[in-house]
């Protein structure tokens, strides 16, 4: 199998265009139905209701066009089981996502059905695909792989909370992701980073401030698990092998820094992890003063300079790799206390 990089192209251009002209459509949908963020708790930012299942139309365009590029290729008895690792378990969360989009479901159901998922890619899916052990032990990667999945699945659900910032931020990991994997001639991570990516930038011309739609649970989820899977599969294959692994959270450096800034000071506060709040990222830097769309901006940036160390370490492993990687180490550490130290609330 051999794709060159203008068909990577076509392929991020083509899914940027049809999420672009399905968005309308679903938008329209959301509206009909009245499937609505409305903006009747103090923790919505938004000031009139506004459609969710934008994640609709990001799926469905990442998976026609994938599947559509396998159909007219030759390479289809091979490519089609491996594409369909990432994106199965992804529809199968996307839907549920959908469900709690239309009508609500509890946390501790999503976080189970999550788990079962996590644990049906790793030890049905992954184990298929990926001949080599990164920890030479099937249990503990297994593990790890559950865990990693189920806590990134998480943070772009939590992430998505301000107008194109988890979109626009999904899109600069997956460019990240595909920029590595090219190089790796890893083939079909590539192409499904390119895809994504162009899928979010797509979605992003409705969701940028003022959003016209949502992605909602349906999106989040679906994003989660395909970024998720993405960078299991991402083998950046550089040495010491510490430095290959610590590429991986430096692509989703930021809806981590997010997640674990909510997650431990709601702790702090005696909040459950799972209630809502005004203590996201975006709301910390709305706080000090920084209007929405330019608080997209900043998290936009912030995560693009976490993927600029990752592509210096990986690009100069030899001479800036280990430097990179203690540099990117402090850095989230010192965001980290700076948002810690914005208050939680008004």
């Amino acid at each position: 199998m051999s794709i060159t990089s203008i068909q990577f192209v076509i392929l991020g251009v083509s899914a940027f265009v049809l999420a672009g002209v399905l968005t309308w459509p679903v938008r329209v949908l959301a509206i009909k139905l009245s499937v609505m963020d409305l903006p009747n708790m103090e923790r919505k930012t938004q000031k009139e209701p506004v459609p969710y299942l934008g994640g609709v139309a990001i799926a469905l365009s990442i998976i026609i066009v994938t599947y559509g590029a396998i159909y007219f290729s030759d390479y289809t008895k091979t490519t089609f089981p491996l594409v369909t690792y990432a994106l199965l378990p992804a529809a199968i969360l996307g839907l549920m996502g959908l469900i709690d989009d239309i009508q609500g479901l509890p946390a501790l159901p999503r976080l189970i059905a999550q788990t079962i998922v996590a644990i049906f890619v790793s030890v049905f899916m992954l184990h298929r695909e990926l001949d080599a052990m990164p920890f030479g032990n099937h249990l503990l990667n297994d593990i790890i792989n559950v865990v990693w999945i189920v806590a990134i699945c998480n943070s772009i659900n939590f992430f998505d909370n301000l107008d194109g910032g988890a979109a626009g931020t999904v899109a600069v990991s997956t460019l990240g992701i595909s920029l590595i994997a090219a190089y790796q001639g890893q083939e079909l991570v590539t192409a499904l980073a390119c895809v994504t990516c162009g899928a979010t930038v797509g979605f992003l011309l409705w969701n940028k401030s003022p959003a016209k739609i949502y992605m909602g649970d349906a999106g989040a989820l679906f994003l989660g698990v395909l970024v998720a899977v993405l960078t299991i599969q991402l083998d950046p294959g550089i040495s010491p092998q510490l430095n290959s692994f610590a590429i991986l959270p430096m692509l989703l450096a930021v809806p981590i820094l997010d997640t674990c800034t909510v997650v431990f000071s709601r702790i702090r506060r005696g909040i459950s992890p799972f209630t809502g709040g005004k203590d996201h990222l975006s709301h910390r830097l709305m706080r000090k003063g920084i209007s929405k769309p330019n608080t997209a901006f900043c998290l936009w940036g912030m995560q693009a300079s976490f993927v600029g160390i990752a592509l210096v370490v990986y690009f100069f492993s030899n001479t800036l790799g280990t430097p990179g990687v203690v540099l990117a180490g402090i850095y989230w550490l010192g965001a980290f206390v700076w948002f810690w130290r914005i208050p939680s609330s008004d």
